[in-house]
């Protein structure tokens, strides 16, 4: 992909922040909790990672690491 942006471009950038920061704190709370709990959050830590991925496909190359 070329370096334009998407045309939702500020939307997929605050759902990435959004996602990033969910993932983060379900990664603290998951810690804390017993077993089927810590696999539910599991399984939402990986959707959110799945739809980081697929923002991500939207930008250029490192676009959102650039930006830390």
């Amino acid at each position: 992909m070329g370096d334009e942006l998407p045309e939702n471009f500020p939307e997929f950038s605050i759902m990435y922040k959004t996602l990033t920061s969910q993932i983060n704190k379900l990664k603290k709370d998951k810690e804390n909790l017993k077993d089927k709990e810590r696999d539910e959050i599991e399984l939402k830590i990986q959707s959110y990672q799945l739809e980081i991925a697929k923002i991500k496909k939207k930008f250029p190359d490192n676009f959102f690491e650039e930006l830390s």
